[in-house]
């Protein structure tokens, strides 16, 4: 049968991690390509604790749910918020499933065909994959290891006009940078000059190493929250397969997300909510976040004092402060997706960091996970990396 696809189907994309993952599952091969968690740590018998809690509440535990999401759940994420300094209230949360949700339902409601969105460069690409969905044109602004360039963000958004800017200031993904404060507040100045949105992700800053340095979110400084979209999520701090995430940020665009998200599926799985909501209230939440913290501090050291040894002047990375990443740039000559098909080949597999651009990719950039792996994986796909790393001809 030949079938008639929606036009916008023609600007849907393949996760490039997902068709990595996808691969080397196949075979005895060692990933530090996904984004995941570190499966050893997670807090099953809590989380199996709160599932029985929601049974003991009864039937009515079962039951479809507000398409806001559980009030009390809501109520502790607003206390959640205000630690980190976004004062809002309940009604102004939206429960989603997890933070991808939030990017698509802020996309759905805001975008239309030609519309432009900014943003950095490389950034998340999921996120590309929904503007482009959209039928959006994504246009990348100039950064460095501080942020966004104040000056080419003013221009970008005198040319183009965006619909919003879309960042992730904390431990970004893929690069791991965290803005300093300076870049966060020129970019609200000029948001605020230009009456344009900001879509803030921030999905990885309880993973925070260094607990001396302080990174205020974007929608800290938005006081009147007129321009700031916030979304986070606890796949990263509780387990993902909860699926639970939240967008605050102003109240119109809000309502129209959650009126979209009645449209796509009434409202995330209550269970899933409900049980979340019991483990907050019973499980020290911030003790394990300060074991993963630990934990991952340690599988990065790892993986860094493995990189160190590759040498000076052939391939180059910054040691994240916070996240799940590193980042990695080689020579020039090098394709990191013919690399990667070598590396597979021995065992090992990370993400070449082409897909991650917006327009111009540096094809000799790769992204590898520390969270995931233990520490026993981790010294055996190093010393796998580090084989193949050291094997690349100097030009």
């Amino acid at each position: 049968m030949n079938y008639s696809f929606a036009p916008l189907t023609k600007n849907y994309e393949s996760s490039a991690v997902r068709d990595i993952l996808a691969v080397i599952q196949q075979g005895n091969v060692i990933s530090f390509a996904g984004g995941l968690p570190a499966e050893d740590i997670f807090p099953i018998d809590a989380v199996k604790s709160a599932y029985e809690k929601v049974f003991a509440s009864g039937k009515g535990s079962l039951q479809y749910g507000a398409t806001e999401g559980f009030k009390p759940l809501r109520d502790a994420i607003q206390e959640k918020m205000e630690r980190k300094g976004i004062f809002t209230n309940p009604d102004k949360i939206l429960v989603t499933t997890g933070s991808q949700q939030t990017i698509d339902l802020f996309s759905r409601v805001m975008l239309a065909p030609g519309d432009i969105v900014l943003t950095e460069d490389p950034t998340y690409l999921a996120a590309l994959q929904v503007f482009r969905s959209y039928g959006a044109s994504v246009v990348a602004v100039k950064g460095d290891e501080h942020g966004m360039n104040p000056e080419d963000l003013k221009a970008k958004i005198e040319q183009y006009k965006p619909k919003f800017v879309y960042v992730i200031p904390t431990f970004s993904n893929p690069d791991g940078k965290a803005w300093s404060a300076e870049r966060r507040q020129q970019l609200l100045k000029l948001c605020y000059q230009f009456d344009v949105l900001v879509l803030e992700d921030d999905p990885y800053s309880d993973i925070q190493f260094h607990q001396d340095e302080v990174y205020h979110p974007i929608a800290s400084y938005d006081k009147e929250q007129t321009h700031v979209l916030y979304t986070s999520t606890f796949s990263k701090s509780v387990v993902p397969a909860l699926r639970t995430g939240w967008v605050t940020g102003p109240a119109e665009v809000l309502e129209m997300m959650t009126q979209a998200k009645q449209m796509n599926d009434l409202h995330s799985s209550s269970i899933d909510q409900q049980a979340l909501y019991h483990l907050l209230c019973d499980f020290d939440l911030e003790a394990h976040i300060k074991l993963i913290r630990s934990v991952y501090y340690e599988r990065m050291t790892m993986m860094k004092e493995y990189l160190n040894q590759v040498g000076p002047g052939l391939f180059s990375w910054k040691e994240p402060k916070g996240g799940m990443f590193i980042w990695v740039e080689g020579p020039k000559h090098i394709d990191t997706t013919v690399l990667l098909a070598e590396a597979v080949k021995k065992g090992v597999a990370f993400v070449p960091g082409a897909q991650f651009y917006v327009n111009e990719p540096k094809l000799n950039t790769f992204r590898i996970n520390f969270s995931h792996s233990t520490p026993d994986k981790i010294k055996l796909g190093m010393d796998r990396l580090v084989d193949i790393l050291t094997s690349v001809p100097v030009v």
